[in-house]
């Protein structure tokens, strides 16, 4: 019994240091200035963990997405890109688009590849 109660402990520990990080930030971003160099740095700092993880799903893919080809899931990103700046940063038309592309370029690929 004593081995489940160490299951809830680190749980707990956990959680209160997640919790704890996410007060701190409610805490000190409302002393943060919008145009200081330090908010600048933080969005830089978004932005390349966000682009990093996408590029970490696009070539390094886990699950079901690692069953499709790289051309394929570079190809959709594109397309997605692509119609996000021609429809002036419409970010659904682009997530929906990529997301048609990469289905359509793996199921065309699964048909092409039928044998007959």
């Amino acid at each position: 019994m004593t081995a489940y109660w160490w299951v809830f402990v680190v749980m707990i520990i956990g959680a209160a240091v997640t919790y704890g990080w996410r007060a701190l930030g409610v805490a000190l971003s409302g002393r943060v200035s919008i145009e200081s160099r330090i908010f600048e740095w933080i969005a830089c700092v978004a932005y390349a963990l966000l682009a990093a993880l996408i590029a970490r799903m696009i070539i390094f893919p886990i699950g079901p997405l690692a069953e499709t080809h790289l051309a394929d899931r570079a190809g959709a990103a594109i397309g997605a890109l692509a119609i996000f700046f021609l429809t002036r940063n419409n970010l659904l038309a682009g997530v929906s688009v990529g997301a048609a592309a990469l289905v359509a370029l793996t199921w065309g690929r699964a048909i092409l590849s039928w044998p007959v």
